[in-house]
């Protein structure tokens, strides 16, 4: 049974480059969105059943999912949004068991955006370690990243965990405001620890 760290944060608090410094030190880093992606792209195993359950209007013309035109659905109607999420959430949980079985690292950072609000996640982890910035900060970092609105990055994080619930949530965090120096410095602690941590489980 490995070790799982469960990593998570608001939209364009820096989740991927503290997943890519815990790689850069050996460590197996699973990506819960990445998963999301490749079940959606062509010829992907959620987009049957997207098909089915949603019409070819939500499909794009090569054969992937129409992401725009479906954020647009899921944000305005609740009831489509479980209807998607009742579709992918077992695959994405299926791939991501897989991967963590795989894995010969000492221990796993498992990268789920919303672990806060997943109690299935927030169980499988041994930890949650939450990156965190200003609110303004991740507003600009998406805007400068993705080219959309700040009013459109503001419903994203609306929709998202409040930041007091999942520093509340968090057994570790991250303080990503300062630039990626600082960042790889909180991880190379963090994996001392972790290290610790999870050589006295096994």
């Amino acid at each position: 049974m490995s070790y799982i760290v469960g990593l998570t944060g608001g939209i364009g608090s820096g989740k991927s480059a503290a997943a890519q410094a815990f790689e850069e030190l050996g460590i197996t880093a699973i990506d819960a969105d990445a998963i999301a992606h490749a079940l959606t792209r062509a010829g992907g195993a959620a987009m049957a059943p997207i098909r089915a359950a949603f019409g070819a209007d939500y499909v794009a013309p090569d054969g992937a999912l129409a992401r725009a035109r479906m954020r647009e659905l899921v944000f305005a109607d609740a009831t489509k949004k479980r209807q998607l999420e009742s579709i992918l959430h077992p695959m994405i949980r299926s791939r991501t068991n897989e991967l963590v079985q795989a894995a010969s690292s000492p221990y796993v950072i498992l990268m789920v955006p919303l672990l806060i609000e997943s109690s299935d996640y927030r169980k499988r982890c041994q930890r949650i370690l939450v990156v965190d910035c200003p609110e303004e900060l991740q507003v600009e970092r998406v805007m400068a990243r993705s080219g959309i609105a700040a009013e459109q990055v503001r419903a994203i994080m609306a929709n998202q965990v409040a930041r007091k619930a999942r520093l509340a949530a968090a057994d570790d965090v991250i303080d990503n405001s300062q630039g990626l120096a600082q960042l790889r410095r909180q991880v190379e602690s963090l994996h001392a620890r972790y290290l610790q941590l999870a050589a006295a489980s096994g």
